[in-house]
This record gives C-alpha cells, sequence and structure tokens, in this order.
C-alpha cells in the first residue's frame, strides 16, 4: 500500500470551518484506517500504511476479525438514538469517531474503506460521475454507464492484498452485491457467502470466525430507513434495535482471540424541503452549467466550454447563501478535499464543487429520479452528522 492523506475530521483547536462543516485535514482517523489497520492486527499486511492505521486505531494482535460496516449509522445519529442500541450503547462510552470521506456517501466511501487510499486516488467521487471519456453520467452504485471497475478504480483492495499473502478473508452480503461494480472497485478478493437478513449474516460470519482470517460483514437496512423515514423517525429506531440485537449475538459466539470492530460510511441529516433548490427549475444556478454530479449534498458541477468557474462559483455562493459552501476544483484540491487527486482522477472532479450546510438541498430533477427527490434522509456533505462514523471495537 502507498502513503495516503485522506480527508479526516479537522482537531479541536483549529480554527472552525465555514458553516460549521468539517474540512478535511490529516491529523485523525478515518475509515480508510480500518482494514489496514485489521488487517495488520491479523499479521497479513505489513506494511507502513497498516502498521500506522492499527496504532492509529489502538488495535491488539488477533487470529481472526470480524469487520462490521453498517450502512448510514453515523457517530452521531448512533449517539443521540443510542436507546435503541443497548449493547452499542456500551461500546459508544470513550470511544472515538473516524471521519467519513467527502463526498460523505456510499460510493465513495466504500472506495476509501476497501483500498485504504483517498477519494483522489479511486475516483470514487459521489453517487454519480461524470465519466471523463464519454461526458456521461454514471452510477457508482449500480455501476451504469461506466468502464468495468477495475479500470475505473485499478488499486488493489485491501481483501485481495490479505489473500495475496495467505490470509483466508469471507465477505458476508446480499447475494445481487456479488460481483457487482461496487463490490469489484472496492471490496475484490474475498469470498463471498450471500446471506440476505441479518440473522442468516451473522450465522455465516459466525460460521466463518470457527477459522483464522478476516470476516467483513455489510448491513444496510439503517441506511435503507433513514432514507425513506430519516433518521429520527420510529422506523429507523426498529432498524437499530434490530442491527444491535444482531451484533450482541454476533459478538457472543465469537471464538477467543477475535476483534470485531464495526463501523460505517457515513451518516444522514433528514432534509427541509423549504431549503431546497432545483438546477432545472433556477435560472441562476442553471446557467453555464452543462452537467450536476455527484448527489443533492455534495454536488459537481461540469460546466459549459468557456464558462469561467470562479463566476459559477461566486453566483451559486451568493444565491445559496448560508445553506452551501462553493469553491471551484482548484480550491478543492488545493485544500485537500479529494486527499491527493490523480491525473487521471482530476477531470471528474466538478469545475466546481458544492457542499451543504444545514439540512438543505440541490437537487436536479432533469437527471434525478423521482423516488430519489422525495428521499427524507440523505447525505454526502461534510456536517458532523454526515461525516463522524462510530469505530467500536470488542476484542
Amino acid at each position: 500500500m502507498t502513503e495516503r492523506t485522506a480527508p479526516v475530521l479537522a482537531p479541536a483547536t483549529a480554527e472552525p470551518a465555514p458553516l460549521d462543516l468539517l474540512l478535511p485535514c490529516t491529523r485523525t482517523p478515518d475509515i480508510g484506517h480500518v482494514l489496514p489497520g485489521v488487517a495488520h492486527a491479523l499479521g497479513g499486511l505489513d506494511v507502513p500504511s497498516a502498521a500506522e492505521s492499527r496504532a492509529l486505531l489502538g488495535l491488539p494482535t488477533v487470529a481472526r476479525a470480524c469487520v462490521v460496516l453498517v450502512d448510514g449509522l453515523g457517530f452521531v445519529n448512533l449517539a443521540e438514538r443510542a436507546g435503541h442500541a443497548p449493547f452499542l450503547r456500551r461500546l459508544l462510552a470513550g470511544s472515538t469517531p473516524l471521519a467519513s470521506t467527502f463526498p460523505s456517501t456510499t460510493a465513495t466511501a466504500m472506495g476509501t474503506f476497501g483500498t485504504g487510499r483517498p477519494p483522489g486516488a479511486t475516483g470514487m467521487l459521489g453517487y454519480t460521475v461524470r465519466d471523463p471519456r464519454t461526458g456521461r453520467l454514471g452510477n457508482l452504485v449500480s455501476w451504469t454507464d461506466l468502464p468495468p471497475a477495475r479500470e475505473w478504480q485499478p488499486a488493489p483492495s485491501v481483501l485481495e492484498q490479505l489473500v495475496a499473502a495467505g490470509t483466508r478473508v469471507t465477505s458476508v452480503g446480499p447475494a445481487r452485491f456479488a460481483g457487482s461494480g461496487l463490490t469489484e472497485a472496492a471490496l475484490r478478493g474475498a469470498g463471498y457467502r450471500a446471506a440476505e437478513s441479518l440473522d442468516a449474516r451473522v450465522d455465516a460470519a459466525a460460521d466463518a470466525l470457527r477459522s483464522p482470517g478476516l470476516v467483513y460483514l455489510y448491513w444496510g437496512d439503517v441506511d435503507k430507513a433513514g432514507h425513506h423515514h430519516g433518521w429520527g423517525s420510529s422506523v429507523w429506531g426498529d432498524a437499530l434495535g434490530e442491527l444491535d440485537a444482531g451484533l450482541s449475538a454476533l459478538a457472543r459466539r465469537m471464538p477467543a482471540n477475535t476483534l470485531m470492530l464495526v463501523t460505517a460510511d457515513h451518516g444522514m441529516v433528514d432534509v427541509d424541503l423549504a431549503q431546497r433548490w432545483d438546477v432545472a427549475h433556477d435560472a441562476v444556478l442553471g446557467r453555464d452549467v452543462a452537467l450536476v454530479a455527484g448527489e443533492p449534498r455534495a454536488l459537481h458541477l461540469h460546466l459549459e466550454p468557456g464558462a469561467d468557474p470562479a463566476d459559477v462559483a461566486a453566483r451559486w455562493s451568493a444565491h445559496l447563501g448560508e445553506h452551501a459552501l462553493v469553491v471551484t476544483r482548484d480550491r478543492a484540491v488545493a485544500e485537500g478535499w479529494f486527499g491527493p487527486v490523480d491525473d487521471r482522477v482530476r477531470p471528474v472532479v466538478g469545475d466546481v464543487v458544492v457542499a451543504m450546510a444545514g439540512r438543505a438541498t440541490v437537487v436536479d430533477s432533469r437527471t434525478q429520479t423521482p423516488a430519489s427527490l422525495d428521499l427524507v434522509g440523505v447525505h454526502g456533505s461534510l456536517t458532523r452528522s454526515e461525516m463522524l462514523v462510530p469505530c467500536l471495537v470488542v476484542a
């Protein structure tokens, strides 16, 4: 693995970022440290970045490990709804959150989680991205209108490096994810065990942990509940309670000398429809913008030929005011929003980059589906609720 500098939480002593957003810096662990650190704890990945990651996370030497990634389980969300999760609540005490990526969204975060590399190296820069070769909008979750995953994201995953070093690695998740574009881009290399219900995934993980090695378990229902009902809803609380019971059962079934680490890809905020703009119907925002990539909380604006990014950024900033931080590509790259950006990835970054604040969103109804426009819970930006994720360890 290469040395990495990824977007992480700004230290408490730093000057507050505009709009109380957590701008990238390099002093706090992020989700890209999880798999390298666990791999080093297993003795399967002995490179400097893995050793550093393990030290940052404070992980012991173990023979077996289970890393659980809960889609959408933000640290702030969990802390505020912890009454639904007695097992996780006990682990929260004294724990330190990790930082997600920018954008704080599944495809981007999973790229960094799976490879240990920042988004500027993986090219996984949002829910949707503009493919520089075609100019078309591609979807990194469904992996549509994009090149093959290994072309878009050629760096090896941590899992395949572990397998190459002789460590047994098992991924546990829904059948539809086996061999998917996102899996191939971020988590390739592991043996895959398909299981649909949480109980079935716990059973599969517990069975795999009978042998030394790493088990990766994914659970997405918390995120689904948040998107459709909001993270403050009773449905979200019920989903959290189900997760908590399942993870408690898994912890009880783990053999000796086993580590379990629970984390997430991002958190969530609930939208305020009174603070929503639509590029398709807003003349100020639509002018000079050829294509909107990303998502409603984190946008990449690709401009018409000849348009001045600084002028567009200034116009958007004046129009959205306190509801957004709007910068040019050059500024976002210089400030490290995506970590170091490879030359091949730079055109994927929008000419203008937008991070929303509060509960505001900007949509483009020309390219987004009606179902996506109706989501209650969203993520992608740099607020604490979106950026902070748990790092809960049982050993």
